[in-house]
C-alpha cells in the first residue's frame, strides 16, 4: 500500500509527494517540475486513482512510467496511445466522477488540461 495519494520518484528516491484530493496533486506536481531540473522521462509516478483526466495530465507532463492503484479503462487507453509504460493494481471501467464522464469524448491532452484547469479555478 502506498504512503501517499501521489508520489514521484527519481532513481528510487521520493522527490515529490501529496495526499491532496482530485487533480490538485497533479497541479502541484506541475509547479514542482517547472521549478526543478528533472527529465520527466526518467521519473516514476505512483498515483492512487488514475482516471482519464489524471492520465492526460501525466502524459502532458512528459512522465513515461506510471504505477496506478486503480486505473480506469479510458486512462489505460490514453497511456497505450501515448506510449506510457504503466502498471495497475486494479483496472476498472470508469472512475465514478463527473470529470471522467465530462472528458469521455476528448482525446487531446492540452484540451483536457484546459478543461480541468477551468474546473479547478486555476488561471
Amino acid at each position: 500500500m502506498a504512503e501517499y495519494a501521489l508520489e514521484l520518484k527519481y532513481k528510487g528516491k521520493t522527490i515529490f509527494s501529496s495526499n491532496g484530493k482530485w487533480l490538485y496533486p497533479l497541479f502541484d506536481l506541475e509547479k514542482f517540475l517547472k521549478e526543478e531540473d528533472y527529465n520527466p522521462a526518467e521519473l516514476v509516478l505512483y498515483d492512487k486513482i488514475i482516471g482519464k483526466a489524471s492520465a492526460f495530465m501525466i502524459i502532458r507532463l512528459g512522465i513515461r512510467k506510471v504505477k496506478g492503484g486503480i486505473v480506469s479503462k479510458p486512462a489505460e487507453t490514453a497511456f497505450k496511445k501515448w506510449d506510457v509504460e504503466y502498471s495497475t493494481e486494479k483496472q476498472i471501467a470508469l472512475i465514478d466522477c463527473k470529470t471522467e464522464k465530462l472528458l469521455m469524448d476528448i482525446s487531446d491532452p492540452e484540451e483536457v488540461y484546459q478543461i480541468v484547469r477551468t474546473i479547478a479555478g486555476i488561471k
